[in-house]
């Protein structure tokens, strides 16, 4: 009996020390104490801290200049991990997502199931992953007042999309309103990546003045979290669609860089630019309803042409959704509104379901396909009727440094 009463006074001390510990948050993502002491959640950090914007004149790539405690210490072109790749392999990967008619993902397809071209010129497909290496996702997250009421909804669907990862897929998260936080570099392990999420909170970027910069805060987590990643790599945005950073209207110029003093900031083209570069696909979930107009078959009919064009002023869609679907149409990916399914984890657990059914392609390209700039890609389906492969529209050739 002593012995009976020491073993339950031990196990209630252990919840009670788990309570306590402030680490209990449900079954499936508690671990044990030790865990938590030997592997801490990192504190937050700031990306974009003392840097400043700077563009090379001649080739037109954008550079990060981070400013230290003593000045300058530094520039980061953002071509560089895609020209160092070059130098060693000129294979270009290109990611697929091939849904249904109904946009169920497509498993169990081989090499021979698909063709690929470049810039219209058909390409052997000289390398082929059906989703067996490991996906690295990062989850960026709108923490801005405008979308203070969805607070609680975001995060369990975030919480939903790393629990429906496979298990050694790697998950970073990153929040923003006016400025980005790295919450936690990629990581396998699951109990920290939900910690990570349950630290984003708008409440406490209240005092985060200065707008809603959607844009950079993408292209911040792409540059600092995949450069040198091999395999899928996908960004998962949360947002409302309603950036203030970029200056964005329905004008096509917006998008592109300025001259003189303009030309030194972040345009919509070089987020694009990175994106494709590095081919991350980006899953882009918004708040905000649906435009009548933008149907799953409206968006693929448009795949091949930008939706900035002058037919935007009378179609109806408010023009932070339009950036946000053509950034999705550039990029590889699919574009969501939350508010279409049952649940928001609903949503990301579909997210999940796309990643793992993902496939890589690679080829060589060569003659033309070696000069800078754009290039662009399409791949055909050979099987699968009404089935469609989503990809990049385009892979780009940084100009040689």
């Amino acid at each position: 009996m002593r012995a009976r009463f020491a073993s339950l006074a031990s196990s209630i001390a252990a919840v009670l020390l788990i309570f306590s510990s402030g680490s209990f948050s449900s079954p499936q993502h508690s671990q044990s104490n030790s865990l938590h002491k030997q592997v801490r959640l990192p504190p937050a950090r700031q990306l974009d801290k003392g840097i400043r914007w700077q563009r090379d004149s001649s080739t037109g790539e954008l550079s990060i200049v981070v400013a230290g405690e003593n000045g300058i210490t530094g520039a980061a072109p953002d071509s560089a991990p895609a020209a160092a790749l070059k130098a060693t392999t000129q294979m270009v990967p290109v990611t697929c997502i091939v849904s249904t008619a109904q946009g169920e993902p497509v498993p169990g397809l081989r090499r021979e199931d698909f063709k690929l071209y470049e810039d219209s010129a058909p390409q052997p497909i000289a390398y082929f992953d059906a989703s067996t290496q490991p996906a690295s996702v990062a989850l960026v997250i709108d923490a801005s007042p405008s979308v203070l009421r969805d607070s609680a909804a975001m995060q369990k669907a975030a919480e939903a999309l790393i629990d429906s990862l496979a298990p050694l897929d790697q998950a970073a998260v990153v929040d923003f309103s006016a400025h980005t936080y790295l919450q936690i570099p990629f990581s396998d392990q699951r109990e920290l990546v939900h910690r990570a999420v349950a630290r984003v909170d708008p409440r406490e970027l209240l005092a985060d003045t200065g707008g809603s910069n959607i844009y950079r805060a993408v292209y911040l987590a792409a540059r600092e979290l995949f450069p040198g990643g091999t395999g899928r790599k996908a960004i998962v945005l949360l947002t409302d669609g309603q950036d203030s950073g970029l200056g964005l209207t329905l004008d096509p110029s917006t998008m592109s860089p300025q001259r003189g003093e303009s030309a030194n900031r972040l345009t919509f083209d070089d987020v694009a630019r990175l994106l494709a570069q590095q081919d991350i696909q980006l899953f882009a979930v918004s708040t905000e309803n649906r435009p009548k107009i933008m149907t799953p078959d409206w968006l693929v009919s448009h795949e091949d042409a930008t939706l900035v064009n002058a037919s935007a002023r009378t179609n109806g869609i408010p023009p932070y959704t339009l950036f946000l679907a053509e950034l999705v149409r550039r990029a590889g990916g699919q574009l969501y509104f939350l508010n279409e399914t049952d649940t928001a984890a609903d949503t990301f657990r579909q997210i999940a379901e796309k990643i793992r059914a993902q496939y890589t392609l690679g080829f060589y390209p060569g003659g033309e396909a070696a000069r800078p700039g754009w290039h662009s890609l399409r791949v055909v389906l050979v099987v699968q009727p009404g089935a469609r492969a989503s990809h990049r529209a385009a892979y780009y050739v940084p100009a040689a440094q």
